[in-house]
């Protein structure tokens, strides 16, 4: 069972009895149990590697290659290869038809856990070439199951369909309930990856009614999940807690502390999902946030006893979540943090399985060859050509070399490319933290007569993964406060900057004593400087940042703002009346610095722009105060704060700026529209402008409506 998803079970790679039910007792005896079983596996592989050593037969030698490589197929894949192959070509050697079969099986099925699909389907259809020669049924049976879960897992949902119907209609022939129960668990996961949600369930509760019937509690449990997975998926929350608590109860019957961490993780996750419903009031919510956060932390705990560490990563992204949407961010970084050594732990793990194996495989072969080479050397002994017996030698010892090195290079090239591929997933899991630490503006009410509403945008668009752009809103008594900003350079470090400007403005806006926007980003000047250790000698780094900051009184429309480099446009509409835009542009727009107009029907916008202070947020030559704007705004008026990348980005039929003088022009021309389709304009308008070009750095433009 998987958290979040339903999974296709693939055939077991041989008949085995089924696990015994753990029924609740004292930790103790799970922990003895465990052990125990811990111990009968290694005594299983003890045991198979004696039988090699003293098994006459080759085709018991083959059975137990086979035994070996489903002993290790999930812990050390290229051993379980190694193993595979030894028993797959001894069996062709002697034609042991069904030791061929079930290796053919076994290695698919190692390709299948790597990833490798097509060989995997490979090496199912030649076992199951010899099990319908043969007259199988029961080998044909997993074979078309097993190619089922790999059309599944690519994607290819018919083919799928069609490879678990023949391996049902098998099983209903043989009167396997286990086997059938299976398919129907396998046929349903299809239909719920295709969101064909009604048919998925019919499948289920087929697969439900014969686990009922078998007393397989476990298999119970695992139904009643994927029902619950369903009915969240459809929103039907009420019956998706149901299935969920159903199949918790079971988990907390057996003991299955794995089982229980995936209840908990799919709990929670639901109630977040719950948190997010538009008709609840705010106790409703912070209830739902409050039971993600219980579960979460049951699940986190839980998962870290049993050291788990995918359902620990699983269950840290769930708090991170529900204590973002309380506002939490201290939290939410916490637990982000959480989910970040998780990645790198599980990581790390991965990369040391994978050097024992090398290792494993390694010493197998030298083993290997120092046989074929003792063989050799008692012929060569036989020879009176001593010349030849020489060649014969250096050939033998040269080949050992460039097998050697070929395995070394194959393997480093291997952990060279999952290195490459865990920085990238690092800075993409810091991309989450930066996520976390942004505004949910959705959130936001002010009473005013009625709630005030926000109608706006936000068009974010980093260059990289991470951003040096960032986004800030925060409401505080009646006062709605915003900023964008744009800190030194972009992606890993700029967003370093990022975060430590959000982390700033938090603490600033804190303060009774700031008043003003421009008091604010005199305050955050101060501490750039201080945090960055800026002294303003030669060859120093400028670090710092620009931004537009604005805070507006939601009682009377009183808008005030302060600039670091950056601007505000602000857009008004008036009837077409040359002289009340004349009027208005005299009598209330002092602070402008440019205007212009565009026509629409009856309506004509003017733009103005009011332009922050000619110096960054960071050490300057020549520092002053910011400046402090005051302008009353009227319902309808639309103001834009943003960053420089949009108008720098190079592109268009000459590949030169976009520039601002288009900007405002774009702006202008469509500030009459809704503010999401305002945002779907700009991004197109960019994309287009920008063509096969480079995005040269980070874009944010935030558009607000009175």
């Amino acid at each position: 069972m998987k958290n979040h998803k339903t999974s296709s079970e693939q055939t077991p790679l041989s008949q085995s009895k089924g696990s015994r039910t753990i029924k609740t007792g004292l930790t103790l005896i799970l922990t003895i149990l465990n052990l125990l079983l811990y111990a009968q596996n290694q005594k299983k592989i003890d045991s198979l590697f004696t039988v090699l050593k003293t098994a006459k037969a080759d085709t018991t030698r083959v059975q137990a290659y086979a035994g070996l490589c489903r002993q290790y197929y999930s812990s050390n894949p290229d051993t379980a290869l190694y193993f595979g192959n030894l028993g797959l070509n001894l069996a062709i050697k002697v034609n042991f038809k069904k030791g061929m079969a079930t290796c053919y099986s076994n290695i698919g099925i190692v390709h299948t856990y790597q990833g490798s699909y097509h060989k995997a389907t490979e090496y199912y259809l030649k076992s199951l070439k010899i099990t319908e020669e043969s007259g199988d049924k029961k080998g044909m049976s997993m074979c078309y199951n097993n190619i089922g879960s790999v059309h599944s897992d690519q994607g290819s949902y018919d083919k799928a369909i069609e490879y678990y119907l023949k391996a049902l209609k098998t099983l209903e022939e043989l009167q396997d309930k286990k086997g059938m129960s299976m398919c129907y668990n396998n046929i349903g996961s299809v239909h719920h990856y295709q969101r064909l949600y009604d048919k998925a369930i019919d499948y289920y509760f087929k697969a439900l009614k014969i686990r009922e019937k078998l007393g397989d509690k476990k298999g119970m449990s695992n139904c009643y999940n994927n029902i619950g997975l369903v009915h969240s998926d459809q929103g039907r929350y009420d019956k998706a807690i149901e299935y969920y608590l159903k199949s918790l109860k079971i988990k907390e019957e057996l003991g299955d502390k794995n089982g229980l961490v995936a209840c908990y993780i799919n709990i929670g996750s639901l109630n977040i999902s719950l948190a997010d419903s538009a008709a609840l009031n705010e106790n409703q919510r912070l209830n739902y946030l409050n039971k993600a956060i219980e579960y979460g932390t049951k699940a986190i705990k839980l998962a870290q006893e049993i050291k788990a560490m995918p359902r620990e990563k699983e269950a840290a992204d769930n708090l991170m979540k529900a204590y973002k949407k309380l506002g939490n961010f201290k939290k939410s970084v916490e637990f982000a943090e959480i989910f970040i050594a998780a990645k790198d732990s599980m990581f790390k793990e991965e990369k040391t399985k994978a050097l024992a194996g090398m290792e494993a495989k390694y010493q197998n072969e030298k083993k290997q060859l120092e046989l074929d080479k003792l063989g050799k050397e008692k012929e060569l002994q036989l020879s009176e050509n001593k010349k030849q017996r020489l060649i014969i030698l250096f050939v033998v010892c040269g080949l050992v070399m460039i097998i050697v090195f070929a395995v070394f290079v194959v393997n480093r090239l291997r952990i060279t490319r999952r290195q490459k591929r865990t920085i990238t997933d690092s800075i993409r899991y810091a991309e989450r933290i930066q996520k976390a630490m942004l505004p949910d503006m959705k959130n936001f009410s002010f009473q005013k007569g009625e709630t005030f509403m926000l109608d706006y945008f936000i068009l974010f668009k980093p260059k990289d993964i991470v951003s040096g752009d960032f986004y800030f809103a925060e409401q505080k008594k009646n006062w709605l406060l915003i900023a964008v900003a744009d800190c030194t350079g972009h992606g890993v470090p700029g967003a370093f900057m990022s975060m430590l400007g959000i982390s700033f403005l938090n603490e600033i806006i804190a303060k009774e004593e700031i008043q003003t926007p421009s008091h604010a980003l005199d305050d955050l000047r101060q501490y750039v400087i201080h945090s960055l250790q800026q002294k303003g000698i030669t060859g120093e780094q400028k670090d710092g940042m620009d931004i537009a900051f604005i805070a507006l009184n939601t009682l009377n429309n009183e808008l005030q703002f302060a600039g670091a480099n950056n601007p505000l446009y602000l857009i008004k509409q008036f009837e077409n009346d040359n002289t009340n835009i004349q009027n208005s542009s005299s009598d209330s727009l002092k602070d402008k610095s440019e205007t212009t107009n565009f026509q629409i029907d009856k309506l004509t916008n003017s733009l103005i722009e009011y332009k922050g202070d000619r110096q960054p947020i960071g050490i300057y030559e020549n520092m002053k105060p910011f400046t402090n704007h005051v302008i009353k705004l009227q319902k309808g008026d639309t103001i834009y704060l943003m960053s420089d990348g949009y108008k720098d980005q190079f592109g268009g039929p000459k590949n030169k700026m976009f520039k601002a003088k288009q900007l405002k022009e774009l702006l202008v021309a469509n500030g009459l529209k809704p503010m999401n389709e305002q945002k779907t304009i700009l991004n197109q308008a960019f994309e287009h402008w920008k063509g096969n070009n480079e995005q040269i750095d980070d874009v944010t433009v935030l558009g607000l409506r009175i």
